[in-house]
């Protein structure tokens, strides 16, 4: 997989990007990950790439040219262009097992006010939000994204069943984890743990982590039940010489 990252502060993205995890993914070859300065696209020589907004306002918007301009070169056959953006759809779990298949990506980060809604219409698939807040530069969001996306490339992390076993992989928030000591400043880790009996084991923590989404986040919850298939019930059989 590649990702392509363009930004005016592509530093930003690729701080925690070059790191731990991260840095083994792309050095074992699983990913590419690459950040452009969107001022390399610009053609003027004091590389402008942004500009004050038709009909008046605030701020500043990121001009059409050096965008288009960038992302024509970078995109391929295969390339999903997305848009960081607190107006876009909202990115969860699902959304990043759903990316981590896409052989190339091309994430846009916005600043200032935005960007030239033509980019938007003629160059974005889809606009992506982290959450309900505005943060000062969509270069912040996409390395939250990214490596949302990379711990679920097979090959990633250490253990296969890590990434199935994280909170919202399940549709519920993640049971809790105990180490060493068995007891540290009294409080003791529960018995069960240490039972060895793995199935008694597997039923506490899918009770636990119910319990713990219900306090969290009973939104995940009803989701979840609304989601589940609903069976519908099997036809009466008909009685002899009646019909329906």
């Amino acid at each position: 997989m590649r990702i392509d990252i363009l930004s005016l502060f592509p530093q930003i993205a690729t701080a925690s990007l070059g790191e731990s995890i991260m840095k083994r993914a792309q050095e074992k070859g699983l990913v590419e990950i690459h950040s452009h300065n969107l001022r390399n696209w610009a053609t003027d020589k004091h590389r402008t790439t942004d500009d004050t907004p038709y009909g008046g306002g605030q701020g500043m918007v990121l001009k059409c040219g050096p965008i288009f301009a960038a992302v024509e070169e970078l995109r391929r056959p295969d390339t999903r262009v997305v848009m960081m953006s607190p107006a876009g759809r909202r990115f969860d779990q699902a959304r990043a097992g759903q990316f981590s298949a896409t052989p190339h990506l091309l994430i846009l980060c916005g600043h200032y006010e935005g960007i030239d809604q033509r980019a938007l219409d003629c160059l974005v698939d889809e606009e992506i939000s982290i959450g309900d807040y505005v943060l000062t530069n969509g270069a912040i969001a996409a390395a939250v994204v990214v490596d949302a996306i990379v711990r679920l490339i097979p090959g990633v992390l250490g253990d296969e069943h890590s990434a199935v076993d994280d909170s919202h992989a399940s549709g519920l928030l993640e049971f809790p984890h105990y180490t060493r000591p068995v007891e540290f400043r009294g409080a003791r880790v529960p018995d069960i743990l240490l039972s060895g009996n793995h199935a008694a084991i597997a039923r506490w923590r899918k009770e636990q982590a119910i319990e713990k989404t219900r306090r969290i986040r009973p939104d995940l919850l009803e989701k979840s039940q609304a989601e589940e298939p609903r069976h519908s019930p099997e036809p009466r059989r008909s009685s002899p010489g009646v019909t329906h």
